[in-house]
């Protein structure tokens, strides 16, 4: 993921332009990181280190949905809604 691919992320994510740390930019910056793994593992089967990274990015994200989701539920749902995660 390049500078420009983050930059996109945030804007279209965040609340502003400086805005890396809320919950929906952590989100969309790992499900964009997770979907180029598993692009790599599909011609790389037996990269078992990147296939552990990816597990447990996927644990951590489940975890932050999980806190917006307690948080703001609206939110959790429009987020997941764009991102086209969970069903």
């Amino acid at each position: 993921m390049n500078l420009k691919n983050k930059q996109e992320i945030i804007k279209a994510y965040g609340k502003n332009e400086k805005d890396t740390g809320s919950t929906a930019v952590q989100v969309a910056m790992m499900s964009k990181k997770i979907s180029e793994l598993t692009e790599h593992l599909k011609s790389n089967k037996k990269d078992f280190a990147t296939k552990r990274g990816l597990l447990m990015m996927v644990g951590k994200r489940k975890r932050l949905l999980s806190y917006l989701k307690s948080q703001n539920l609206d939110e959790y749902r429009e987020l997941i809604k764009k991102l086209g995660i969970r069903g």
